[in-house]
């Protein structure tokens, strides 16, 4: 068990991931799209427009986006990791907008 959390503990942080072959980053913009099914957060923050604030890999090695709403005025709490603030999306979940374009958010 303990060989199982170092391997996890000495996996490179990932810096970026391509979605629809944009580059994502930290400071990255996306509109959010949840997967149909997903629960009452997932219906609630369809559409919204937000940051990339880290990119994260599980276990399993799946890939997450954490990201924080343009439009919440607690914005920079989900940059410091607070609950509420702070939301994951795989990249199949987001799509890359241009840092001017909100696409209509």
């Amino acid at each position: 068990m303990e060989d199982f959390f170092k391997e996890f503990e000495e996996r490179p942080e990932l810096q970026s991931v391509v979605v629809e072959g944009v580059e994502l980053e930290k400071g990255s913009r996306v509109l959010l799209l949840p997967r149909p099914g997903g629960d009452i957060m997932d219906v609630a923050l369809a559409d919204k427009v937000a940051f990339v604030e880290g990119i994260e890999q599980d276990y399993e090695g799946r890939i997450y986006l954490a990201v924080t709403l343009e439009d919440d005025p607690g914005r920079d709490l989900g940059g410091a990791r607070i609950l509420g603030h702070r939301f994951f999306f795989s990249p199949e979940e987001v799509v890359p907008l241009d840092p001017e374009d909100a696409r209509g958010a």
